[in-house]
């Protein structure tokens, strides 16, 4: 197995990772937000890319996604984690908690970006449960741990939390007050720009996906969300770095005690619709790394 690792906002690099290649790809689906850096944390074989490039180069609307997760399926990662900013839509999830997603509710507006089967060839993975159950408990308990280890525990205290649902808005702009209010009164837990076309990509490439969403901030629904500064937003995300980095230190470490006995490694059995007969050459040389071993 090999751990893929996606930063977001802030992220841009790995601490302890001893870089061995710097790799930059081209894909079918065009190029990655930047190189990939392959090299291992602890013994283990990582391969990160930071999703917004290099010095936060690309808005969240402009992120090629698919070349993104490709990219890594080439390299031959198994699992990717990743971390992302979010803004807060209930009380009971303040700055700096961290939380592990299990759910998403999409508003975007490019999911024709969001799957590697167009153009010739059609299929319907089950994204009922979009995150990899087994991979997600893990990062969960190494939350757990880099939280306490870095503020300690009790009341009023940032904590990790084991499921929440992310709305994935379109960006770049944030909501207006209108959408926001309406986010939290329909139970949703948070809000950001990136992480459910990872999540849809990955599943179609057979890849366990978890993503760690980092509280920066109260969405504008909340009254008091004009007394945040961007000053105050900028101290909680390099807060959010430090445990970010302390979460994957602590995943390293167990990366090889998952026995991979998950449904993803099995995502696309029975889902290509398409005839066998009209699958064309070039779709098969375009998806032989992603779906190859159905064709």
């Amino acid at each position: 197995m090999k751990l893929g690792v996606i930063g977001g906002s802030g992220l841009y690099s790995i601490e302890g990772l001893q870089i061995k290649e710097k790799i930059p790809l081209q894909t079918p689906f065009g190029k990655p937000s930047d190189a990939y850096l392959s090299g291992s944390i602890a013994g283990l074989e990582v391969v990160f890319l930071p999703r917004h490039g290099e010095g936060h180069t690309i808005s969240p609307s402009e992120i090629n996604h698919r070349a993104n997760i490709y990219g890594m399926k080439k390299l031959g990662v198994t699992h990717i984690l990743s971390f992302s900013a979010v803004g807060s839509l209930q009380g009971h999830f303040p700055p700096k908690d961290i939380v592990i997603i299990d759910q998403y509710f999409d508003r975007t507006k490019q999911s024709e970006n969001h799957t590697f089967f167009r153009n010739g060839i059609a299929a319907h993975i089950p994204f009922g449960d979009p995150i990899c159950p087994e991979f997600k408990n893990l990062i969960f308990k190494e939350a757990q741990k880099a939280v306490a280890a870095i503020y300690g525990t009790g009341e009023g205290k940032p904590k990790a939390v084991n499921g929440g649902t992310y709305v994935n808005m379109e960006g770049p702009a944030f909501s207006t007050k209108a959408e926001s209010k309406y986010y939290k009164a329909c139970g949703f837990d948070l809000i950001g720009m990136t992480s459910l076309a990872e999540a849809k990509l990955s599943r179609e490439a057979e890849i366990c996906y978890s993503a760690v969403a980092m509280v920066t901030d109260f969405d504008c629904w909340h009254s008091d969300h004009d007394s945040v500064t961007v000053d105050m937003v900028v101290e909680t995300m390099k807060s959010n770095i430090r445990t970010a980095k302390e979460i994957l230190s602590n995943a390293v470490k167990v990366f090889k005690t998952l026995t991979r006995n998950c449904p993803c490694p099995h995502a696309l059995k029975g889902a290509i619709m398409t005839s066998k007969d009209k699958i064309t050459p070039e779709i098969k040389s375009r998806l032989d790394i992603i779906a190859g071993k159905y064709f």
